[in-house]
């Protein structure tokens, strides 16, 4: 999926930034100019059986109680999968996961959650399938993105651990 092609097919506006690769948050603070919008960590989860996957969405700064956020989506031991899963399930490497990948998803097999502090944001750094870029989206384009995907965001708390 081009997704270029995707956001002028669909009118959706986003400011890009190209930077070098980066791969983990700590990366990010160092390699990623400041820009607005809400800096998120994200997750590719698969429940026990490998049957459910969720891409769940948090600041970048919230370590995630996977056990207490099993319960909250009343999912099985929800843990990280595999990166021949996130090939498989979003098209992706390690290091380019975002809300944006589920662009490669048209059979909505992965649920997206995104943390109730982070959807309140105005915007959102993202990145493009690709860890040299971040997009920086505005809440209402993002809205947009994700309707013309047919994923729906479920909107919840996202347990963090201290």
């Amino acid at each position: 999926m081009d997704l270029y092609s995707f956001f002028a097919e669909h009118d959706i506006e986003y400011e890009r930034t190209d930077h070098p690769p980066v791969y983990t948050v700590e990366e990010a603070k160092r390699l990623v100019p400041r820009l607005p919008g809400a800096k998120t960590k994200n997750l590719f989860l698969r429940d026990k059986s490998g049957n459910r996957h969720v891409l769940v969405v948090v600041g970048q700064d919230k370590n995630v109680d996977l056990k207490a956020l099993s319960k909250v989506l009343g999912l099985s031991k929800l843990g990280l999968a595999s990166p021949d899963r996130l090939k498989q399930h979003l098209g992706i490497e390690p290091g380019s996961v975002s809300m944006l990948a589920v662009v490669n998803d048209p059979d909505r097999n992965v649920d997206l959650v995104v943390d109730r502090d982070v959807w309140k944001a105005k915007a959102f750094q993202c990145h493009p399938l690709v860890n040299t870029s971040t997009l920086v989206m505005a809440k209402a384009h993002m809205e947009r993105f994700l309707e013309a995907t047919g994923h729906e965001v479920q909107v919840a708390s996202v347990p963090g651990r201290r």
